[in-house]
């Protein structure tokens, strides 16, 4: 039985799709489409059509009201124990549809409110709340996986794409950034580079971050100085038709890897909270925060320590926010995950066996995969927690641990649609996998990827170590002891 989604539509999302005189965005428009073709139901909440009897714009106004029809309304439940005689209307409404959300009336709401994204986390309601793009980006997952690649990325001097200003790529950063054209075209004369994705037979720009190091760095307003040297990210841009690819997650990672091998101390880049909510979200996701205000646009700076902190601090916060450090003492679990190559290829796409790399001019060379992952198996062990510590052994063909990662959640269902929503936002599942792991109690591993062994620590290695004494064949929790045996020879 395929999938059957409820999605509940929040006011701002209601009312483009009515306007006849607005334009659509793409990914709205795909959303729609991807719901009507495979059977997912589209609801909103009785509180917004008081939300929206409020709008005025009168025409709008009955526009939007004359064609709620098409949408299932909800049925009211019980009323929201959050709202009182202060709540302002608005967050009243905001609050009776996370209310709902809370009571399992939708599988997830779908919203451009940041502020409604905000007070989803508060409720802890946040892996159930979605921007329009990652709702969009979950349905193609799911019906279309064959439209969801893993980009390439190049780092190149933007000297190289000075003649490509003009394309409309750049328009919308022009357009909040007077003057763009010289500033790009002075720092390409100082050799500034970028890490860059393109799409398209046309190879055209797609995606773009411009990049350099600072020191001793002033960087708001107020006079706050990052000590030492940071990692800039100077322009940040994942183009309309490329986003739901993680691109923005694999820019990041790249942030990380040179900051690291740079010794950078911290990494920043500037945003603008009301045009740039989906970067936002994603850069705090992964530690980044709000340090002031510098010539209107929001800084954001993430902790970047050389080495890791000393502190005591629940595992997958100190990962969130330290990343690529993470807790491994006698509170954290060590677990060997056994995983298929086929599978191994799916999760891990940049990973290259010795003997096996691709050449230099070979298209796939430089594919990088996200941090953010999602793993599936059906193994009887319901140890891993959030913090714990995975090691990825890949069977049959090279039998040997390649890669160390740290649990975000673990859980377990024999539900298909329970599945799809737990993974939405990671690895490429599609509908038919996800039914086919459904048929039995299924493991989902949620994990954040920290490096990958090279080279790879073989079976037989792991036998002489007395780590295995025989096939690793399901997730094995392991030693402490056994666990600094595997991280002193992959050091060799």
């Amino acid at each position: 039985m395929a999938l059957r989604l409820r999605f509940l539509l929040d006011t701002n999302i209601l009312i483009p799709l009515q306007d006849s005189m607005v334009v659509l965005q793409p990914s709205l428009t795909n959303f729609v489409r991807l719901c009507n073709s495979h059977g997912h139901q589209l609801l909103y909440h009785p509180a917004s059509v008081a939300d929206i009897r409020r709008d005025s714009n009168e025409d709008r106004r009955n526009r939007t009201l004359a064609r709620l029809g098409q949408y299932t309304q909800l049925q009211a439940g019980p009323a929201c124990p959050w709202n009182t005689p202060q709540t302002s209307v608005n967050d009243a409404c905001d609050n009776e549809i996370l209310y709902a959300l809370e009571n399992d009336a939708a599988h997830a709401l779908v919203t451009e409110d940041q502020g409604l994204h905000r007070k989803a986390r508060e409720r802890g309601l946040s892996s159930r709340v979605y921007f329009i793009q990652t709702a969009n980006d979950w349905l193609c997952r799911l019906h279309e996986p064959g439209d969801v690649l893993l980009p390439n990325i190049d780092d190149v001097e933007i000297h190289t794409l000075t003649h490509q200003l003009a394309e409309p790529f750049f328009d919308s950063i022009r357009a909040g950034y007077d003057g763009f054209n010289d500033w790009f075209r002075r720092k390409a004369m100082e050799g500034r580079r970028a890490w860059v994705y393109r799409d398209g037979a046309e190879q055209a720009i797609a995606a773009i971050c411009i990049y350099a190091v600072q020191t001793d760095e002033v960087v708001t307003d107020s006079g706050e100085v990052l000590a030492g040297d940071s990692l800039k990210l100077c322009t940040f841009k994942v183009g309309e038709a490329v986003r739901g690819r993680k691109v923005g997650e694999l820019f990041l990672r790249a942030a990380f890897k040179y900051a690291t091998s740079h010794q950078c101390e911290s990494v920043f880049l500037h945003a603008n909270n009301g045009q740039q909510t989906q970067l936002t979200t994603l850069i705090e996701d992964f530690g980044f925060r709000n340090l002031g205000v510098y010539r209107g646009d929001a800084v954001y700076v993430k902790a970047h320590p050389i080495n890791p902190p000393a502190l005591l601090m629940d595992p997958f916060q100190y990962v969130q926010r330290f990343y690529p450090h993470y807790l491994s003492g006698d509170d954290v679990q060590k677990f060997l995950v056994p995983i298929q190559p086929q599978f191994h290829d799916v999760l891990f796409p940049d990973y290259q066996a010795p003997g096996h790399a691709l050449p230099d001019d070979h298209p796939q060379r430089h594919v990088g995969n996200a941090i953010k992952l999602a793993y599936l198996c059906r193994t009887p062990n319901k140890q891993p927690r959030a913090g714990d510590v995975v090691l990825f052994y890949r069977s049959r063909d090279m039998r040997a641990l390649t890669t160390l990662g740290v649990v975000e959640s673990y859980e377990w269902s024999g539900s298909a649609d329970k599945i799809a929503r737990i993974v939405s936002r990671r690895t490429v599942y599609s509908d038919l996998q996800i039914e086919e792991m459904a048929q039995a109690e299924t493991k989902v591993m949620l994990f954040r990827l920290i490096c990958h062994f090279e080279p790879p620590l073989e079976y037989a290695t792991l036998k002489r170590l007395r780590i295995v004494k025989g096939p690793i064949q399901s997730i094995t929790k392991i030693s402490d002891e056994s666990f600094s045996r595997i991280l002193r020879a992959t050091e060799r």
